[in-house]
């Protein structure tokens, strides 16, 4: 078959499933008809019966139908029989998943007893040290057939039994040796996993599900495109279990999660989600069940035209060339646009909450780091001077009463803007929509230098249609900024959330965007606006906060990660910019914390070891000076700021 070198889902412009082949856990089916099923992780030490038990309870009462539990050593691999006794004896049928690392005998212990095994390629027969080898390709060769010896033997028992298999790649523990041969790449990700697959082929067991996961949302989306793509190639189609590693906790967990799954789940990738929160697993439920409703049913909806290039390369990251107009576009970050027209009046107190407040008595504005750009004010007049940061967009009307104030700028139709002869010299918003892109709207943008393109959409493929306008302005070679404007109805908080982080997110992440603006019917302004924020930091777009790399609790972690993590969270939170990961073992420590500033890992009982990047700096911490001593290593290196 001949796979375009872009494919990695059925259709960019119709929303449809990948159809992977049916993998049965038990009786639950993952892939095929199967709708996206739902999982999450106990936190319990896997020797405690009672307590993982009664924890898988409350798990399966608030919807997850795959219930996984950690077996770091052949005593928590057999423990795994008393646990599944005790959830038949209480009339739970849930099927279970031994989560393996390091300890190829614990999974052969596992996979005679529960339904299906999750094995780490890049720790089930490997060691990461950091080191940069180098290998003939003879040498390769051999390592692959250690590989072999070590593999093998589990997946005859998987047969054997018809257990399934989770081959799950995480690019914080990718192998030295696919490190030294393919980079920290996602390409590097998809090869360590197919290592193991073609093992299991050639053993001729495909009862298997595929991973690939990361703590960075670009990263991880663009991984598992290229894992779907690989497999169109060579004619597989294996169910794929979503996930971001590391989300972290409250609101931010659960946009970066959307972010990632979201993104894929848009494209028709993904048969079981795991959000990976830093909380009691039963919450993750919930989340992951908001993700998935959106794709139960079958969207009926008026077609989107369809495109015949995709313009972009959905594997790498690469920001679309726009014009530099003011502080939108070119290489700037992402702007965003606070909505106010709904306001009965403007007044000072209307820009607190999306981050001025004024303090009358010195007549000065006080400006948060999440203060937004630009604020639509609608047809409302605003007759106070505004903060020198800021900017206001105002209908073509209203507009023209103020045409010399240099920090106000109008927003048009379509047809206003083909029609009017008079527009702003330095900056105009036109509003368009998929029916607005004529040839003469085409012909006029283009001779602009001063136009900034608001696209929206109210179709139920929302994503798809506003990034196939924007693929069109590509493949025309039109370098006009865009901001891309949703609007959501009706939403309680978290469908909000996880909404708008998975349709921005999916264009963000490709590089789509110059700006935000999201409008919600029935919430407060200032939580939009900390939404719009916590989106672009979550795609790594727009920095204004710390961020944490905090992995979920499981029967592994070492300490309080929850407790931890409100702690370190205290007392760093004013650190923008910081990337600091709390890990609670050794397990995806010292890789996913590559990509962070510092780093928190538990390393034994008690004891806490911290990073700098990927470089240990102390070892063997108490943990209850552990924090302390964080902050004294981010002293000592300079990177500490005064609250």
């Amino acid at each position: 078959m001949n796979i375009p070198d872009k494919k990695y889902c059925n259709s960019i412009t119709d929303y449809s499933r990948f159809i992977t082949r049916e993998v049965m856990i038990g009786d639950v089916g993952i892939g095929g008809n199967n709708p996206i099923r739902l999982q999450s992780m106990t936190t319990t030490d896997t020797m405690n019966t009672i307590a993982t038990v009664e924890q898988s309870i409350k798990m399966i009462e608030a919807g997850c139908e795959l219930v996984r539990i950690t077996a770091p050593s052949i005593n928590e691999a057999k423990n795994l029989e008393n646990i599944k006794k005790e959830l038949l004896a209480r009339g739970y049928k849930t099927p279970l998943i031994a989560d393996i690392h390091f300890t190829p005998n614990a999974a052969e212990v596992a996979a005679r007893i529960v339904e299906k095994v999750r094995v780490n390629p890049g720790n089930f027969a490997d060691k990461k040290k950091f080191q940069s080898l180098e290998y003939t390709d003879s040498e390769y060769n051999e390592e692959l057939e250690r590989i072999r010896d070590k593999f093998s033997p589990l997946v005859k028992i998987c047969k054997e039994y018809g257990t399934a298999m989770r081959i799950g790649t995480n690019h914080g523990s990718l192998s030295d040796r696919i490190m030294s041969r393919y980079g920290d790449s996602a390409m590097g990700m998809v090869m360590s996993a197919f290592e193991f697959l073609k093992i299991a082929e050639d053993l001729n067991y495909k009862n298997i599900v595929l991973s690939m996961k990361s703590s960075n949302t670009q990263v991880m989306v663009q991984a598992y495109r290229l894992l779907v793509h690989e497999m169109m190639k060579t004619g597989r189609n294996y169910p794929l279990h979503l996930g971001v590693t590391e989300a972290g906790d409250g609101e931010d967990g659960r946009i970066k999660s959307a972010i990632g799954i979201g993104t894929l789940l848009e494209d028709g990738l993904g048969d079981t989600i795991r959000v990976s929160l830093t909380e009691d697993p039963e919450l993750e439920i919930p989340v992951a069940k908001i993700l998935a409703d959106r794709y139960s049913k079958k969207r009926q909806s008026p077609a989107i035209p369809s495109i015949n290039e995709n313009p972009i390369n959905p594997f790498n990251y690469s920001r679309r060339k726009t014009n530099a107009i003011k502080n939108i576009g070119e290489h700037k970050v992402p702007v965003v646009v606070a909505d106010c027209s709904a306001e009965q009046h403007i007044n000072h107190s209307s820009f607190i909450p999306v981050g001025y407040h004024y303090d009358e008595t010195s007549d000065k504005w006080n400006i948060s780091d999440t203060a937004a750009d630009y604020i639509y004010t609608g047809i409302h007049k605003v007759d106070f001077e505004i903060p020198g940061t800021l900017s206001l967009i105002q209908n073509y009307k209203e507009w023209r009463k103020n045409i010399h104030d240099d920090k106000r700028f109008p927003i048009l139709t379509a047809n206003e803007f083909l029609t009017e002869t008079f527009l702003s010299p330095s900056l105009n918003f036109i509003k368009v929509s998929q029916g607005d892109f004529s040839d003469s709207f085409i012909e006029k943008i283009n001779a602009q230098k001063n136009c900034v393109l608001i696209i929206t959409s109210t179709h139920v493929n929302g994503m798809m249609q506003q990034r196939r306008l924007i693929f069109e302005l590509l493949n025309k070679g039109n370098l006009t900024p865009v901001i891309i404007k949703r609007e959501y109805n009706h939403l309680n908080t978290d469908e909000l959330s996880l909404h708008s982080a998975t349709d921005f997110g999916a264009l963000l992440l490709d590089g789509l965007g110059d700006g935000i603006w999201l409008k919600a019917d029935n919430q407060l302004s200032q939580n939009v606006n900390r939404l719009c924020f916590g989106i672009l930091q979550g795609c790594r777009q727009r920095i204004s906060k710390t961020e944490y790399i905090s992995c979920p609790s499981c029967g592994r972690t070492l300490f309080d990660l929850q407790e931890t993590t409100a702690k370190i969270r205290a007392v760093t939170n004013h650190l923008k910019g910081m990337k600091i990961a709390i890990m609670g073992c050794i397990v995806n420590g010292p890789g996913e914390m590559a990509d962070a500033d510092y780093g928190y890992v538990g390393s034994g009982p008690g004891k806490i070891t911290l990073y700098k990047g990927k470089d240990i700096m102390k070892r063997s911490i108490n943990t209850e000076t552990a924090v302390d001593e964080l902050i004294n290593l981010i002293k000592e290196n300079g990177d500490w700021i005064e609250n």
